[in-house]
């Protein structure tokens, strides 16, 4: 049986094949049609040949794209595959196909006829669909999960900072990717007998796990603020909570600044005492034009030991200062035409050069840098800047 279907005339596969063959006259007259393409198109032999044109079986659009490039380029090219088009059915419906023509010459290289193979496209047009109808999906899905993801990041960030009398406030954060929720967090908030609480930090990973041990850090922090204020008992009170809580299987930490803000008398300064877990030390920028960081002794990751070294360091801020607190989602930043990341000599560098600065001028700054970076911003970064206002009528250094 095998063999005897190897057999076949060359006329039986030409009616039966797998898909549509016509020839045409140069005009676009119907020569000759396989019954393959007749049954598609649920047509006699004589309602086509000799009858109707090719461009006759195609929709209105179908027509219009035939004249205007279809034809032009066969004639130009002498050859035109995989267009797709659509041919009307007898019962008036619509047939998705690929469409393959080729001029055919005679032996003095002028052209003779149009021979052209068409192959259905219905089962390719459904699979087309699905896969739009997927990607679409996906596409909303995404934009529900960017908006999720904006709500939680907010929940995790002060709305507004406080209003501090005699110090100019002023933050940022900076979101790499609207794909998962960062890590980064920061608050300002009053305490007892005049003074505020701080804190900036950065909780390793990323998505809802990070955000996780973001929402129990940030609230842990204030807490042990109010029980006990002094920044070294309330990182070790973070890091207590944190090593408790994720000591096991999938153990989290996190780097953390913390400070005190205590207004320094008629002198109209400010006294800070700062504790770091961890964390790239915050940028001091004096009113004379001089900036350095400020170290934070011991240092170590808040969450990883059960006991973690932890000391504080204190500075005055006295009028034109401004201390500059950030992630290092800023210094670990791929520079635009660089190899290497950002770093902390070109965060230093900065600095002085805005020094002596304000606190919105030094974020402006931040903003308008990390804005250059462009796609070489990999992690959230977030900025926190306090600035001691000039006296009335002092001129700015």
């Amino acid at each position: 049986m095998f063999s005897a279907l190897l057999e076949d005339s060359a006329e039986d596969l030409y009616e039966h094949a797998p898909c549509g063959y016509l020839s045409t006259t140069l005009d676009g007259r119907i020569a000759k049609i396989n019954q393959t393409l007749l049954n598609w198109l649920g047509y006699e032999n004589s309602d086509l040949v000799g009858r109707r044109d090719f461009s006759d079986l195609l929709t209105v659009g179908g027509r219009l794209y035939h004249e205007t490039h279809f034809g032009p380029l066969l004639r130009l090219q002498g050859e035109i595959s995989g267009i797709a088009l659509e041919l009307r059915t007898a019962d008036g419906g619509r047939l998705p196909v690929l469409v393959t023509s080729v001029l055919r010459t005679g032996s003095d290289g002028q052209p003779l006829l149009i021979r052209t193979t068409v192959f259905d496209a219905r089962d390719r047009r459904t699979y087309e669909s699905e896969l739009l109808r997927a990607r679409q999906e996906s596409d909303r899905e995404r934009e529900r999960l960017k908006h999720l993801n904006a709500a939680l990041q907010k929940t995790l960030l002060p709305p507004t900072l406080v209003d501090v009398p005699g110090l100019d406030v002023a933050a940022h954060y900076h979101v790499a990717s609207t794909d998962e929720v960062g890590g980064d967090f920061y608050d300002l908030f009053p305490l007892v007998s005049g003074t505020w609480g701080f804190f900036l930090g950065d909780v390793c990973g990323k998505g809802a796990a990070a955000a996780a041990v973001t929402s129990l850090a940030r609230y842990t922090l204030r807490a042990a603020a109010v029980y006990d204020p002094d920044p070294a008992a309330v990182l070790a009170n973070l890091n207590t909570v944190l090593n408790h809580e994720y000591n096991g299987q999938d153990p989290r930490f996190c780097t953390v600044i913390f400070g005190l803000l205590t207004p320094d008398g008629d002198k109209g300064g400010f006294q800070v005492t700062l504790a770091g877990g961890g964390h790239p030390p915050a940028v001091l920028m004096r009113s004379d034009g001089r900036a350095d960081y400020l170290p934070t002794p011991g240092g170590q990751l808040i969450g990883v030991l059960p006991d973690a070294d932890i000391a504080t360091t204190t500075v005055r801020l006295d009028p034109g200062d401004t201390l500059f607190l950030y992630t290092d989602g800023l210094t670990e930043a791929h520079s635009v035409g660089a190899d290497g990341r950002y770093g902390d000599e070109a965060l230093l560098r900065l600095a002085q050069e805005l020094a002596p600065t304000t606190a919105r001028d030094a974020v402006a700054a931040i903003r308008d840098l990390l804005d250059t970076f462009g796609t070489g911003v990999d992690d959230d970064t977030a900025v926190l800047a306090f600035n001691v206002p000039r006296h009335s009528g002092e001129e700015r250094m």
